[in-house]
């Protein structure tokens, strides 16, 4: 019944704009696109969406009898990525170019309301000859949309490449191909981790208790094909949160990541590359986070990151209607060095605390009819370095008709 609803809604909504459209100066540009996609595991892997959106396998558990419960062939089938979005244009306003943006897919916010409507972007945007002014819901800031992976699965490079996308307010500036870019950004679907009443889990409370927005600065430059740029992130939580009346750490701990990526088209060929000095980008669907350690007398609470060096590259050649690509990744955790001895360790969180490092290489082939729509089939390993290495072959079908 509430899938009803929300279609229902979703349709009388479609129907109030058609009036709006024909009554003022807006006018609204309806796409999107449906994508059945089809894959297989050679292992349980860490992921999300019943798994579409892979990150890397499960390490080896074995059972009573000494074999590994992780490892075996699964299957499944999905077209919850189906997607509609909708730009507005309005007239100038204050001088700007003025147009908003709003964009729903059926992924769900969480892996318990996965086939659910949720909201992907939904911002307004203002520009004017050297400026432009973004806020609403958009890309999270680490997330460098022009260099994205090409790759077709869910992930999109992930957790090499971060995706994910954050409230937020940001301020581009523009001069003779160069951009000065500053984003200050919330959290709603893409949480931190913390210990809340005690318990570790992932929750808005660590950043809503900070006051203080995650913060990013990025100076890019573009010519012609060519497009290159560096960033800087700074994110500031408050990680032990009480909210049930007991006396809670009100310390804040920053964490700064760093990133230079680029681009480079010629010849038919799109090259995109990206390292990343990761520290505690777990909200960004990517490697990295921190340990809280507590003193032995328990009236002191200290932080440390435990980081990742990553390095990516996307490379796809236009062969007319077949597009051959190759995505590589690989992520080396860093040591967080030692402890003083009157500190023990309260909780570890964050994603692949528990690897040394982690690999993939992803090949695809798309076909595009040049109609709207396209066949796609990857072939994707990723390794990661558990104390005992495992891997994981994922085979991937999928189809996208675009409109």
């Amino acid at each position: 019944m509430k899938k009803v609803l929300t279609f229902a809604g979703v349709f009388g909504i479609l129907g109030v704009f058609g009036v709006l459209r024909a009554q003022s100066n807006f006018s609204l540009d309806w796409h999107g696109f449906v994508n059945p996609h089809y894959y297989a595991d050679s292992r349980a892997v860490v992921g999300g969406r019943e798994d579409m959106m892979l990150f890397y396998p499960k390490p080896i558990l074995l059972d009573s009898l000494g074999n590994d419960i992780n490892d075996g062939w699964q299957a499944d089938m999905l077209a919850i990525t189906a997607r509609l979005n909708l730009r507005i244009t309005g007239p100038d306003m204050l001088g700007a170019k003025t147009s908003a943006y709003v964009e729903g897919d059926f992924t769900g916010s969480t892996n318990a309301t996965i086939d659910n409507l949720r909201l992907r972007h939904a911002y307004i945007d203002m520009n004017w000859e050297h400026h432009r002014l973004l806020a609403g819901q958009y890309w999270y800031a680490m997330v460098v949309h022009e260099i994205m992976p090409m790759t077709n699965p869910l992930n999109m490079g992930a957790p090499f490449h971060c995706y994910a996308r954050q409230p937020q307010v940001r301020y581009e500036y523009h001069l003779k191909g160069f951009e000065a870019v500053t984003v200050a950004q919330w959290q709603l679907d893409n949480m931190s981790q913390g210990l809340l009443n005690g318990v570790p889990t992932s929750s808005t409370q660590f950043a809503r208790h900070s006051l203080v927005p995650e913060l990013n600065a990025q100076l890019r430059y573009r010519k012609g094909g060519l497009f290159v740029g560096a960033a800087v992130n700074a994110k500031t939580i408050q990680p032990v949160v009480n909210t049930m009346g007991m006396a809670a750490d009100g310390t804040l701990h920053t964490s700064l990541s760093y990133s230079v990526f680029g681009s480079l088209k010629f010849g038919g060929i799109t090259l995109k590359v990206q390292t990343l000095l990761n520290n505690s980008l777990y909200e960004g669907c990517s490697m990295g986070g921190y340990i809280i350690y507590t003193s032995v007398t328990g009236d002191d609470v200290m932080f440390r990151d435990w980081t990742f060096n990553t390095v990516w590259l996307d490379v796809e050649r236009n062969c007319g209607h077949w597009r051959p690509g190759l995505f590589v990744g690989y992520a080396q955790k860093q040591d967080e060095g030692p402890v003083l001895a009157i500190y023990s360790t309260t909780a570890v969180l964050g994603r692949g605390y528990d690897m040394s490092y982690l690999w993939r290489v992803q090949p695809r082939l798309t076909y595009l009819t040049g109609t709207g729509l396209s066949f796609t089939g990857e072939v994707e390993y990723t390794c990661a370095g558990y104390d005992i290495p495992v891997g994981n072959l994922r085979l991937s079908l999928s189809m996208v008709y675009s409109f």
